[in-house]
């Protein structure tokens, strides 16, 4: 029987993340920012984007990414997860630093190391460093000369979104995908699964091939079935 503690579902990544299947809601001001500065690889000024977990820090770091490699331009990518981090290329337009706020000692001088050669290229234009942490700069528990030059440009605290603009969101990605979620399905899915926006549309997309496979509608008994299949 489920109980009412919120339930977090590895289920894998619902699609590309873009600029267009980003809901801004609070954070109009910081999508616009990063729309503007990924139309082109000459973008030079910082961006550090900060804000707790499932405020959308990674999907817009990730969508910067992809609109650049549209542009043909290549970037380079640095998380707490890469162990082995490649040496900087001068091939690089844009160099991109997630989850700043893990970084062991090695990350963070291949980081520092990524800035500067960004910032003060051997060659060439100067590229753009975009990244992101949970904390401002200034609370970042980082080497000194990393963290100051973290909050060099432009920061952006990102907001989570209101319980409005989740359902709003599930409303319209649901309609997207086809899918109709009643009032009921929504505050189910709201009150028993970890709520921030990227567990509810891994959740989403998962219902929507679980209803495909069984052919049924999104009902809550299809929910409950889903999770005792998993």
């Amino acid at each position: 029987m489920l109980g009412m503690k919120q339930i977090a579902l590895d289920i894998g990544l619902a699609s590309t993340p873009s600029f267009d299947n980003f809901f801004a809601g609070p954070n109009v001001a910081a999508l616009a920012h990063l729309e503007l500065s990924s139309s082109s690889t000459r973008a030079s000024v910082p961006t550090y984007l900060w804000g707790y977990s499932g405020s959308g820090k990674t999907h817009l770091l990730r969508a910067a990414c992809e609109a650049l490699r549209e542009q043909g331009a290549r970037v380079g990518w640095l998380d707490a997860s890469v162990q082995s981090p490649p040496e900087f290329s001068e091939s690089w337009a844009a160099v991109v630093l997630d989850e700043c706020h893990l970084y062991n000692a090695v990350q963070q001088q291949v980081a520092f190391n990524w800035f500067i050669n960004s910032i003060y290229p051997a060659e060439g234009q100067p590229r753009w460093v975009l990244a992101a942490g949970d904390l401002p700069p200034a609370d970042l528990m980082l080497r000194e000369d990393l963290r100051t030059r973290l909050g060099w440009g432009n920061v952006f605290e990102l907001h989570a979104l209101s319980e409005p603009e989740r359902r709003a969101v599930l409303k319209r990605e649901a309609d997207v995908r086809g899918l109709f979620l009643s009032d009921d399905v929504v505050d189910f899915m709201l009150r028993r699964f970890s709520r921030d926006l990227g567990s509810l549309m891994r959740l989403l997309d998962k219902l929507d091939a679980h209803a495909l496979q069984t052919q049924r509608a999104i009902t809550i008994p299809l929910i409950k079935d889903m999770l005792e299949t998993q």
